[in-house]
């Protein structure tokens, strides 16, 4: 068997031109602790176009193998490890005990091969496929930490989510409808507002066409100050930037603003006389830690939901996936087979 391998790497920071597939990595050798897995299925979240393009106070160890998630089956077990064997199939918690995120601070998933703490190993039930798998940690796992874990989202509820074309907000479509909430998906096309209706959005806005806010008080009614009548239960808003102010005005009395990260800018126009004269709650939630996705495993192997996966590449076409997801053409996961 040859000892490299076929990985996506980037050498520094840039555009995504800087992503380069090599076939001449070395195959990694179990170290203390460890596992080496046959990459079955990584997938691309967004944090990947930010891993390529840079971040403050992140400091890259170049040369990487990009990709947070992943998946597939152990290949060779380090002494120490007794747990674990070979042919096990493993879903992998990006977030390496004392390193960081895998893709970011060590070597991730779009490669054909990955090593791995052992503490970061989830079994992978025998009916849960490694593409499946693969679409879970991050996006799924943000997801159900924010709405499950954190206990934000009842039966019943108006739920208006954000960027729900994306990862992280197709989950939150398909969880918050698990959870029995009406649900109000916001899309910039007519073609992603429809499909995000037959994923099982109740209500679908074209947000490059109509103000969501506007639309959710013309369909609800203006929050009240002395009852809890107009506006809607939960605003999901990991956007951040000129949608804060909108997502707090449309919110009804005793609503509540998820928030778990900021793709378009942290630091928004703010207008704190929503928050008080509407009692209102924002309710930040960071990651996903093991038991979100042991949870979200068992709720795929039984059926009860579905990550929704948009395509599945080949690792040679790997970075235009990546693209995809930066210019914002696909709705679900981008999976990539090495």
């Amino acid at each position: 068997m040859s000892n490299t391998m076929k990985a996506l790497v980037l050498d520094q920071h840039g555009d995504l031109s800087q992503l380069k597939v090599v076939t001449d990595k070395a195959i990694p050798a179990p170290a203390a602790g460890h596992v080496v897995i046959r990459v079955g299925a990584s997938s691309f979240n967004y944090h990947d176009v930010f891993t390529v393009k840079g971040m403050p106070g992140i400091k890259v160890p170049f040369p990487v193998v990009i990709g947070l998630d992943l998946a597939g089956t152990i290949s060779a077990v380090a002494a120490d490890v007794t747990e674990w064997k070979v042919g096990d199939r493993v879903l992998v918690n990006p977030l390496k005990p004392g390193v960081g995120l895998m893709g970011e601070m060590t070597d991730g998933g779009m490669a054909e091969y990955a090593q791995a703490d052992a503490a970061q190993l989830i079994a992978l039930p025998d009916n849960v496929s490694a593409e499946q798998a693969a679409a879970l940690p991050v996006a799924y796992g943000t997801a159900h930490r924010m709405l499950i874990t954190h206990n934000t989202v009842k039966k019943g509820d108006r739920v208006l989510i954000l960027g729900a074309s994306g990862g992280v907000g197709t989950a939150c479509v398909i969880l918050a409808k698990h959870l029995g909430a009406e649900v109000i998906a916001c899309a910039g096309s007519e073609q992603k507002a429809n499909a995000l209706k037959a994923l099982g959005a109740d209500q679908v806005v074209n947000y490059r066409e109509t103000d969501f806010s506007t639309w959710a008080i013309g369909e609800y009614g203006k929050p009240q100050r002395r009852n809890y009548e107009g506006g809607v239960d939960v605003v999901i808003n990991f956007t951040g930037g000129d949608t804060w102010r909108p997502s707090l005005k449309c919110l009804k009395r005793g609503g509540t603003l998820l928030v778990c990260g900021a793709t378009a800018g942290y630091d928004p126009q703010e207008d704190l006389r929503y928050i008080w004269s509407f009692e209102l709650t924002v309710k930040g939630s960071n990651s996903f830690y093991q038991d979100d996705l042991s949870a979200l495993l068992q709720m795929v192997a039984e059926g009860r939901i579905d990550p929704l996966i948009d395509r599945v590449l080949p690792l040679e076409q790997a970075a235009e996936g990546l693209r995809l997801i930066q210019d914002r053409e696909v709705l679900g996961k981008v999976i990539v087979t090495p």
